[in-house]
């Protein structure tokens, strides 16, 4: 049984008094294993389920990139688009970065946070990244020269998906993608407009035990971090991924591809998915870190294989107990 193998790469996940963890692993289009660790609110007793929505954080940007590609797909713009000439306001020395420059991390935008002054105690929205770009007119280099992940590009893309669209960036990820497939309890939380159903907090750890650090300053940027979601809706985002349902094929198919830098060099990275092989096996993933939680989401396209792990906490690697789940599943004789 898979919970022998499975359920001690989490033990540190499933004490009643620590935060926990949620997993799902796919095959072949079915769920073989779900299943919860620990508590999803310390404070509450709640028990971690497998429907517990938690913040993404920078698995967010999968989505980010997909709503982007659907717009692409409606003739909205092409990836080639100057920033400045689809987003209002956009400062004129960006006027060098396209779209697919913000999807691959190869803006040279300036991070964001970096940016914040340290008094700053209200929360940071989308909009406010664009004011603080605003502030300064420099890059860290020029367009398509080097690959540095990139915060602020994904909150930029966000930004464009609102003024393309004309929705909310929230309205529009519910309309297109979540409502669509089924994903019912997931959304792209704003503080005093929606509400997170069954929502875990996040918590680190002291010498004291386990505290809440549940947000931040910049919890409510939503295009590089503020989805949440549970292993139970993020099976359907992956049977959409699997069957590549969203877009037409050729976009797909430049989101799984590696960035191009002007050397003619590659990176790793496509369009919201890292692209590295994992014992020779072709592999897309991303790991999700902010304050209190960390995540993980990781596919194998020719075994039909995704795992995911959400924690509501602020140590631990997901992302590597992925990799030792996918050892175990692609060790498994076939049935």
């Amino acid at each position: 049984m898979l919970s022998h193998s499975v359920d001690p790469l989490f033990s540190e996940y499933s004490a009643l008094t620590s935060p926990g963890a949620s997993v799902a692993i796919i095959k072949n289009g079915e769920v073989i294993y779900s299943k919860a660790y620990g508590m999803a609110d310390l404070e509450t007793r709640t028990p971690a389920t497998t429907y517990t929505n938690y913040r993404l954080a920078s698995v967010t940007k999968q989505f980010t990139a997909m709503a982007l590609l659907m717009l692409v797909d409606k003739g909205g713009l092409t990836l080639d688009s100057r920033l400045t000439d689809v987003l209002p306001g956009a400062p004129t020395y960006l006027q060098e970065v396209k779209i697919r420059h913000l999807l691959n991390h190869t803006s040279g935008i300036v991070d964001y946070e970096d940016l914040i002054p340290e008094s700053q105690t209200m929360p940071v929205l989308d909009k406010d990244v664009l004011s603080l770009l605003r502030s300064i007119d420099s890059v860290y280099f020029p367009p398509g020269a080097k690959f540095k992940y990139s915060n602020s590009g994904y909150s930029l893309l966000a930004l464009v998906v609102e003024s393309i669209s004309g929705q909310s960036f929230a309205e529009f990820l519910k309309k297109n993608i979540f409502a669509p497939l089924g994903m019912n309890h997931t959304l792209a939380y704003q503080q005093g407009i929606s509400t997170v159903d069954y929502q875990a907090y996040g918590y680190s750890h002291t010498d004291t035990g386990f505290v809440r650090t549940d947000q931040s300053v910049t919890s409510a940027v939503l295009g590089d971090g503020g989805i949440y979601s549970s292993v139970d809706d993020l099976f359907r985002w992956a049977l959409a991924l699997e069957t590549r349902s969203l877009v037409q094929p050729s976009l797909f198919k430049e989101a799984h591809t590696p960035g191009r830098l002007s050397d003619g060099s590659s990176t790793t990275y496509g369009f919201g998915w890292y692209i590295e092989p994992y014992k020779d096996v072709p592999t897309f993933y991303h790991t999700g870190s902010t304050r209190g939680f960390r995540n993980a989401i990781l596919r194998i396209p020719n075994q039909k294989l995704t795992i995911i792990i959400l924690t509501n906490r602020n140590e631990g690697e997901p992302i590597e107990i992925a990799r030792k789940v996918a050892d175990l599943i692609l060790r498994e004789p076939a049935p």
